[in-house]
């Protein structure tokens, strides 16, 4: 009998009525013959309120806070197996302790080591649906941890793995991974299927239909995902896989956006071994996620100029960072940046088509927008721009790539 996992990410349990529209798609599933495991977001809204609700309290502490924001998912896990027994479907909620889903590293941002899997295998023997509150784990100190926000989707495709399940059915307010986000440009396209290293990269770079994480334990552990819509259970979606064929013709895939993108520029540096590590080592300890990195040197003055990017919401902490570091590291200044965008073309194709990025700078010349950054992979190409031009960046990327025509 197979196995499936079934996830329902916040806008699809926003409300008990959807709740037990979401307990209708596992029931069908579950009367087909399968054996059920479904893994839970909190209903939309409720984590922000809780966050809301901590940050009146002076006092702050991590364990805390994962103590209290986790219980949003508890909430939807009782409700959704209540849902399905009305529907006369076996179920049961479990949380993470309780399986228990093992986490390590620190609170707020840990990661799944393990998941056991044996109560709800024992479950299964009696055709029970196991309903797992997913973002949650317990850590070494027997303490409630949280993988961050979107963890739910890295907490079904863990248990996918740990159950060694046929399928791991995302279901969201989509149905399915686009071109580009549908409110930016005319005539998107659902993708039937992208490979894992495409959605990893789409993912990164604004993407919000999967957390990077997700896609990145999907590959780990080889867990096909199929990107589905609550809204239009019918539909197939999108599979996300490690086999694609791709049309070697099109070299590009889709085009990704990420907002409030911020550039630090550190000028005057001293251009000698290490220095660099130490200025992102101190940002990596504060949780400061860098992106786009370019260094100018100037081997006259024996002098460098480092350029990097951080969202928006971390660009006072990195000031800081780089305040406390002028005492060990010397530089003239810093120069920052905000309320800019990061537009990115992303394909597999890419590897064997020359001229794309010429492609890419030509079409964002002639709408008159100005590139500040850009950084590139060998499936991607990333540029930097005024935060203002993002929908004609997206709107005249995905047009002159044709990628309506896929």
């Amino acid at each position: 009998m197979s196995i499936l996992v079934l996830k329902f990410g916040g806008t699809s349990v926003g409300s008990v009525d959807l709740i037990k529209s979401a307990a209708q798609i596992i029931k069908k599933e579950h009367d087909s013959g399968h054996n059920i495991a479904v893994v839970v977001s909190a209903m939309s809204g409720t984590t922000n309120k809780l966050i809301d609700n901590i940050s009146l309290i002076k006092t702050q502490d991590d364990a805390e806070y994962d103590a209290i924001v986790s219980s949003g998912e508890q909430v939807t896990a009782g409700l959704m197996a209540l849902a399905l027994k009305e529907l006369s479907v076996p179920a049961r909620s479990w949380l993470g302790w309780q399986l228990p889903i093992f986490t390590s590293g620190n609170h707020r941002h840990s990661v799944i080591s393990k998941i056991e899997n044996k109560k709800i295998l024992e479950g299964f023997i009696n055709r029970q649906v196991a309903v797992v509150a997913g973002f949650q784990g317990v850590g070494a100190e027997g303490r409630i941890t949280t993988i961050g926000r979107g963890g739910s989707d890295n907490t079904a495709v863990f248990l996918a793995s740990s159950l060694n399940a046929d399928r791991c059915d995302i279901y969201t307010d989509v149905d399915g991974v686009y071109t580009t986000d549908p409110r930016m440009a005319d005539n998107v396209k659902r993708l039937d299927k992208v490979s894992y290293e495409e959605m990893i990269e789409m993912s990164s770079q604004g993407a919000k239909v999967l957390q990077t994480s997700s896609v990145e334990s999907a590959i780990n552990h080889n867990v096909q995902i199929h990107v589905r819509s609550t809204f239009h259970p019918d539909s197939m979606g999108t599979l996300i896989s490690e086999d694609v064929l791709n049309n070697e013709s099109q070299a590009v895939t889709g085009v990704a956006y990420s907002k409030d993108e911020a550039k630090v520029t550190v000028i005057g540096l001293v251009d000698q071994p290490g220095i660099a590590a130490s200025i992102f080592n101190s940002l990596s300890s504060k949780s400061i996620n860098v992106d786009m990195i370019v260094q100018n040197n100037f081997i006259e003055r024996k002098e460098t100029n480092l350029t990097f990017t951080v969202p928006v919401v971390d660009l006072s902490q990195s000031l800081s960072v780089l305040e406390e570091l002028k005492n060990s590291i010397s530089f003239e200044k810093v120069i920052s940046e905000d309320n800019l965008s990061k537009v990115s073309i992303i394909g597999a194709g890419m590897r064997n088509q020359p001229g794309i990025a010429a492609k890419m700078f030509d079409c964002l010349s002639k709408n008159n927008i100005n590139i500040e950054v850009i950084s590139t992979s060998e499936i991607k190409i990333s540029v930097l721009i005024d935060m203002a031009k993002t929908e004609e960046a997206v709107k005249s990327l995905h047009q002159i790539f044709e990628l309506d025509k896929l």
